[in-house]
């Protein structure tokens, strides 16, 4: 039998911009990629905030 660890059970998402794992707690935002719709980009609360760029890894498609 294997023994599951928390990373198993909890992935958390990683923020588009910056790269950091995004907590449950903050105010993150989640939504498909505007150009190809095939990707789920997550923005953090500090990338947001500071309107930093995102690439989407599918079409390559940058926003703000």
């Amino acid at each position: 039998m294997v023994a599951k660890t928390p990373r198993d059970q909890l992935e958390l998402p990683v923020c588009s911009s910056c790269g950091r794992t995004i907590p449950p707690y903050e105010r993150a935002a989640r939504f498909l990629c505007p150009n190809c719709g095939e990707v789920v980009i997550w923005r953090c609360e500090r990338c947001r905030r500071l309107a930093n760029t995102y690439k989407c890894p599918k079409c390559g498609f940058e926003g703000p």
